[in-house]
Formats: structure tokens, sequence, C-alpha cells
């Protein structure tokens, strides 16, 4: 852990071989306990992971199999002195799921995709963390005449609510995304997610997660998503990255478009302690013309971005800040933070 109390994670796809829909791989692809190294070396606490990451083909595979692989895999971690921050399950591979999973037309695709996010939750339970992440990546429709949107909400919480029957320690955080890849998402936004959350028939175990690039795609500013989450106590983790404007999902290193953005990212997690709340994750990607020797860099680079905009933060003058608030003079205010930034 660091000086500030802040604790890191990421995922092993953070890790890649630079394949896009126009190209295939650039990288080879790297062993997953170099990826474990990688996390410690850079400074990391902690793996995120989907749950074919922690047991691959896990759909054929039986509960005794499943239990004996993940706690393998939580005994791989501890030899490493890290951590799984979380599992989520992948619902949007399988041919199953093509329409969907918990908001597919087809019960067979629903009754599914209930079966593979507990099978995730048993696989959380043996890793030793409680929390799974819900990126509802095609929930959703690529024309709004293919579902009825009421029902499909209704099938959501619906899905979330079993879940929460299922395993009673068990906490759900819901990452909301507005496209991608599906044309229209069902949850697109942090209030979207909050609403199924509050909804819950255990609402103190659903909460959520933002995704900075997820955000923008939105529209909105990552750190209003956050402060919203956080008025209610709800941000439960956090996927740092960025975006260059309103198109695919990108996984831009942190701060690395937008440093004020960041900032204000950085500034909402530090003023509201959430290094007592959560574990900063990050959701970054090496661009393509890396080299393979080269391709960590976007991790590196993205935690000392983090640290260096917490050690602004915590320098800024709040009194000086108040005075201009109360003056409305936020030219001023404006003229600190950008001296703040550039030092």
């Amino acid at each position: 852990m660091n000086k500030y109390g802040y604790r890191f994670s990421f995922g092993p796809w953070n890790i890649h071989e630079g394949a896009d829909p126009f190209g295939p791989p650039v990288r080879p692809s790297v062993p997953f306990a170099r990826k474990l190294e990688t996390l410690k070396d850079l400074g990391f606490d902690a793996m995120q992971f989907h749950d074919d990451d922690a047991v691959p083909d896990l759909d054929n595979k039986t509960p005794a199999q499943i239990a004996a692989e993940a706690q393998a895999m939580r005994r791989l971690l501890a030899d490493h002195g890290l951590v799984a921050e979380f599992v989520a399950p992948r619902l949007w591979e399988h041919p199953l799921t093509i329409d969907g999973a918990f908001t597919a037309n087809d019960p067979k695709a629903r009754a599914y995709a209930i079966e593979r996010a507990k099978k995730c939750a048993d696989i959380g339970r043996e890793m030793g963390t409680n929390l799974m992440v819900l990126w509802l990546a095609r929930e959703g429709t690529y024309l709004r005449e293919a579902k009825d949107a009421v029902t499909a909400t209704h099938r959501l919480l619906e899905a979330v609510n079993a879940l929460l029957a299922y395993d009673s320690e068990l906490r759900i955080a819901i990452e909301p995304k507005p496209n991608e890849p599906m044309d229209i998402a069902y949850i697109p936004t942090i209030g979207h997610a909050l609403t199924i959350a509050f909804r819950a028939d255990d609402p103190a175990r659903v909460g959520t997660l933002v995704e900075s690039a997820h955000a923008i795609l939105a529209g909105l500013d990552p750190a209003d998503e956050m402060a919203f989450a956080l008025a209610f106590d709800k941000l439960w983790s956090v996927h740092l990255n960025d975006q260059n404007g309103l198109k695919f999902d990108q996984d831009r290193s942190f701060g690395s478009i937008d440093l004020r953005r960041a900032f204000n990212q950085v500034r909402v997690l530090d003023e509201n302690r959430y290094w007592e709340k959560g574990v900063v994750g990050l959701d970054v990607k090496a661009i393509r013309t890396q080299p393979a020797d080269l391709a960590t860099k976007h991790l590196r680079n993205s935690l000392a971005t983090f640290l260096r905009l917490v050690e602004v933060v915590r320098g800024l003058d709040r009194a000086r800040i108040e005075e201009l608030r109360a003056a409305r003079d936020y030219e001023e205010l404006d003229w600190l933070i950008l001296s703040a930034l550039m030092g």
C-alpha cells in the first residue's frame, strides 16, 4: 500500500495482444503468471477477474472442479501477496447470449445467464471476495422494437434479486455503459444503476462501479457520476481510464487525454475518503503501436498520474477556494486549479 492509503487493481485483459475490430494481434500473449508478477512489480495490490479468468471453460466443469480451481487461483494470488478485488460473470460471449443475457427474449438464454452468474458467485466466494461486478454488456438492443424495455428492466431486477437470494453475503456492483457492444443499453448511467440498486430486495448489497470512459461515452463527466454514487455510499469500485471523444471505448491511460477531467475524478474520490471505501481499479490498455516489451507502461503511467493528482488535490489552498466560491469569482478559481495542474 502506498503512503496515501490507496489500493490499486487491474485485470488480466489490461495486458493484451493489441487486436482491434480492424486488425489482428500485434503482440504475443503474456502468460497469466507473468501478469501477476507485473501487477506486483508495478505497485498494485489486487487483480480484477472475469469468472473464466479464474476458472477457464467453467461451463464444462463440475461444481467441485470449479471450487478446486478457484481455490488454487486464490493460493496463487496469495503467493504473490495479492488478492482478488472482484469476480464478474462473462455473459456476453456465449452463443446463447447473442440477444442478451438477463434480458434475452429466449427463456433458455435467461436461465443460462442466471446459472452462469451463480457459478461466478461461487468462484468469488472461494477466492475470498464477495464483490461481483455486473457489466451488462448485451442487456439492450440493436433496435428498440426488438424487446419490450419495461419487461427487460424488470428482468434485470429479477436477476439481481436471484443472485442476492443465492448468496446471502454477495455484494453486487453494477457497471453502466451507454452502448457497445449493444447499440442501445438499458443501464447507461449511474442513475439507472442506482435505481436498480434501491429497488433490489436487499439494497444494502447492491452498489455501482463507475468507469471513466463509459461516463464520457454517455456525454457525462465521470467525476459527477462518481459523486452521485458517493452521495448514497454506493460507489464500490471504479475503472479509471480516459477517452478521446464520443467513439468506441478506448481505455486510454488515465489522464492522458484530459488531465483536468482526471484531476476532478481524483478530487472527488479523495475528498470523500474513497481509500477507506474501495479499490482504485484501472481499466487501461496499451495503444496498438506499443512494442511487446513496452506494453505495460500504460499501467505504470496511470497509477503514477493518480498518485500525482492526489498530491495536487491535497496541496490545494482550501481556505482560498472557499473565499472564491463565496465571492463567485470562478475565473480566479479556474486559474487556481490551472496553476496547480501546471505546477
